[in-house]
C-alpha cells in the first residue's frame, strides 16, 4: 500500500515573508520617528540652555555696571538704565550700558526669532529678563514662540 502525501499548502512561505516585512517596516518607521523626535527635543534643550546662558550673561553685566566705580566712590549706574523692551531701541547714555545691551541683542538675534527685554526697578533692585524665540514645529508653519523669563536681585 502506497500512500501519496499531497502538499496542499502552497504559497504559505510567501505569506510569512509578507508578514515579516510588514512587522519589520513598522518597526523601522517607529525607529525613524523616534530619531526625529529625539533631534527635535535635543534642539529645544539646546535653545533653552542658550537662553539661560544669555540671561545670566546680561545679569552679570548689569551687576558689574551698577557697582561703585572705586572703593571710595558711592556713585554707580542706576539699574533702571538697563530697562529696555524687546522691540525698543538700545538706550542712549553710558557707552558700557549701550554696548552691553547691543552685544546681548546681537547674540539673541543669532538664534531663531530671538528677542530680549530687560525690566529693572531701582527701588527693589530686581531685574527681570525676558527672552523669546521660535522653535520649529512641523505642525505649525511659522513655529512656536517660546518665552524664558528670569528675575534676580542685583
Amino acid at each position: 500500500m502506497k500512500t501519496h502525501l499531497v502538499h496542499s499548502q502552497r504559497g504559505v512561505g510567501l505569506i510569512e515573508v509578507l508578514v515579516t516585512m510588514l512587522v519589520l517596516s513598522t518597526a523601522l518607521m517607529a525607529l525613524a520617528t523616534l530619531q526625529v523626535r529625539s533631534l527635535q527635543f535635543n534642539q529645544s534643550s539646546y535653545l533653552m540652555s542658550q537662553m539661560n546662558i544669555f540671561a545670566y550673561d546680561i545679569l552679570d553685566k548689569i551687576r558689574t555696571d551698577t557697582q561703585p566705580l572705586t572703593a571710595t566712590s558711592n556713585t554707580h549706574l542706576p539699574i533702571s538704565s538697563f530697562s529696555v523692551g524687546a522691540n525698543d531701541a538700545v538706550p542712549t547714555g553710558s557707552t558700557s550700558v549701550k554696548n552691553d545691551i547691543q552685544n546681548w541683542r546681537d547674540n539673541l538675534a543669532n538664534l531663531p526669532g530671538g528677542k530680549g527685554a530687560i525690566s529693572c526697578d531701582d527701588l527693589t533692585d530686581i531685574c527681570k529678563i525676558t527672552i523669546t524665540w521660535q522653535e520649529l514645529d512641523s505642525s505649525v508653519a511659522e513655529g512656536i514662540t517660546k518665552t524664558f523669563s528670569y528675575s534676580a536681585r542685583i
